[in-house]
């Protein structure tokens, strides 16, 4: 349910271009969650169409919804007929943010978005009351659902952007129009849906086109294509602000996690702190407080079935390869009493370099000091197939089984295990969601 206080009724018709004279205080593309006083979004998706659930909210006293095609079971009188309800959605969404006046950070990357906003978000706090997009509500539908929630008395507003497509962040930019704009990174994630992997950077870049007045344009200069990125953002600001190994805010830091990606995380976010004028050091200061989200390398202290304990990583969220590379060569890099353990799920969305992607990732793992190597689903055994003889390796077609194995035949004290895969295509959350039930 997305409150919209600010945002009245008046002003929504406008956008969609109608006129009506009933109340309304929310807007809902949930047909589970409106009440007689929503404006019912009916939206398309993959799986479910709105349109087949705008006579049950009738039936639940709405009495307001925006369709593409008039439905017969309910009062014509009730409908906005619009050409597109997705397009309508964002324009209500980018009416209510022109509203908003305190200051917008949005942000896109290949990997490490949603953390960098969380952080962002977190110090940002310091501050002022500071709003954040919910999950990773980042694509056209997430987006305007983060813009109709946005709350009037924040002073700061942290808006996530993703894309698997060129046009997608230019249209999602412009609906955010953020006053300053973050590039994490660029991977070849989504690559089978682009020509070349610049085509990839390019569509990132798209993210400085909403940029408003006197906007500041913040980019990773460690990145792949940070120069392209660069002269992207320099058309569209004269504000430019660069992080990495050279260049950085001149504080002193320290990490709950190890691992060189969580340093470029504080980087990106102690950048905003700096493009927004704040303090820094105040900022620094607390970033040790700052800890992994679950799912994306949030470390979990868990009990074995008879006796002893095991470190969990957690890294289970995605499982692309730039982002499996940096959680491998963490868990390599890291000082722990016992073996070192990885689970490792399929990569997906990699197209024509899928098999050379799942090599890659089989030799870095060869030269690595990880003792026992979990490989799911049939792209793992190109992984498992790079490993030398002494490295200890395990198969498994799916995710079924691989937690009661770990749990009854492979663990042992003081063991760290890494789980990290496709989260959709091999679904290892699911040993993930097993193990912290058990070991609790």
């Amino acid at each position: 349910m997305e409150k919209t206080s600010s945002l009245t009724l008046a002003k929504i018709l406008q956008c969609c271009g109608k006129k009506a004279a009933i109340e309304i205080s929310e807007i809902s593309t949930d047909s589970r969650k409106v009440s007689a006083n929503s404006l019912f979004i009916a939206l398309k998706g993959e799986k479910f169409d709105g349109h087949d659930f705008v006579k049950d909210v009738w039936e639940k006293g709405c009495r307001l919804m925006v369709v593409d095609h008039l439905i017969d079971a309910v009062p014509a009188e009730n409908q906005l007929i619009v050409k597109d309800t997705l397009e309508a959605f964002g324009k209500i969404g980018a009416y209510n943010r022109s509203l908003f006046k305190g200051k917008v950070i949005g942000l896109t990357g290949s990997a490490g978005k949603t953390t960098t906003k969380e952080e962002i978000a977190f110090l940002l706090s310091l501050f002022g009351k500071t709003y954040a997009t919910s999950g990773n509500h980042n694509n056209a539908v997430g987006v305007p659902i983060s813009l109709c929630e946005l709350d009037m008395s924040a002073e700061y507003a942290v808006i996530e952007m993703g894309m698997s497509a060129k046009g997608e962040i230019s249209y999602l930019t412009n609906l955010v129009k953020p006053d300053v704009a973050l590039i994490t990174n660029v991977y070849p994630m989504h690559i089978e849906f682009f020509p070349n992997f610049e085509g990839i950077a390019y569509a990132k870049a798209e993210i400085f086109e909403g940029l408003k007045k006197d906007g500041i344009a913040i980019i990773n200069e460690d990145t792949n294509f940070a120069d392209l990125l660069e002269k992207q953002a320099l058309q569209h600001t004269e504000h430019l602000i660069k992080f990495g190994k050279e260049h950085h805010p001149q504080a002193e830091f320290t990490t709950q996690e190890n691992g060189e990606h969580y340093l470029y995380n504080a980087w990106g976010a102690l950048s905003v702190i700096e493009a927004l004028g704040l303090d820094i050091q105040k900022a620094a200061a607390h970033i040790k407080d700052f800890g992994a989200l679950e799912g994306r390398g949030k470390q979990h202290k868990l009990n074995l079935p008879n006796k002893g304990t095991y470190t969990l990583i957690d890294d289970s969220y995605s499982g692309q390869p730039e982002a499996m590379i940096l959680a491998i060569k963490s868990l390599d890099k890291s000082t722990v009493a016992g073996r070192k353990i990885a689970v490792l799920g399929k990569m997906a969305e990699l197209g024509e370099t899928s098999l050379s992607r799942h090599r890659e990732i089989g030799k870095i793992l060869a030269d690595s000091s990880i003792d026992v190597v979990i490989g799911i689903c049939p792209e793992m055994k190109e992984m498992l197939a790079q490993l030398p003889d002494e490295k200890e390796r395990y198969y498994f077609e799916t995710k079924d089984g691989v937690a009661e194995f770990l749990l009854n035949k492979l663990l042992q004290n003081n063991d760290t295990v890494l789980i990290k895969g496709a989260r959709y295509s091999s679904k290892v959350y699911q040993i993930t969601e097993e193990l912290l039930k058990k070991g609790k």
